[in-house]
């Protein structure tokens, strides 16, 4: 997940912002996980990072978004991000509603 920030009225094209899936993503392949991995090896692995999950930087901790997870295994890194996308996700909605949730998909 990534928005774009508004322009500055410059020439070049801004810079993505990264959170939720896409950061978590980037910090497991950056820690060298290896799976299949529990929560706990996870939390080992990679600490209680704070991951932004929206455009506006708010954070949830990791153990936190684990928590808010039916499962504590997890055989691979495609099934940890997809157990943890609608955690980001209804973390989102729940600060912010759609209006929101438009405002910061939009490019400008």
């Amino acid at each position: 997940m990534a928005a774009r920030p508004p322009g500055g009225g410059g020439s070049s094209e801004p810079e993505a912002i990264e959170f939720g899936i896409a950061v978590l993503d980037e910090r497991v392949e950056e820690a060298d996980v290896s799976f299949p991995a529990t929560s706990e090896e996870l939390l080992d692995a990679l600490g209680d990072q704070e991951i932004p999950y929206d455009a506006k930087g708010r954070t949830v901790t990791l153990s936190a978004a684990l928590d808010q997870v039916p499962q504590t295994s997890f055989e691979n890194e495609t099934e940890l991000l997809d157990a943890l996308y609608p955690v980001f996700d209804r973390k989102r909605q729940e600060n912010g509603g759609f209006l929101a949730s438009l405002r910061d998909a939009l490019p400008f």
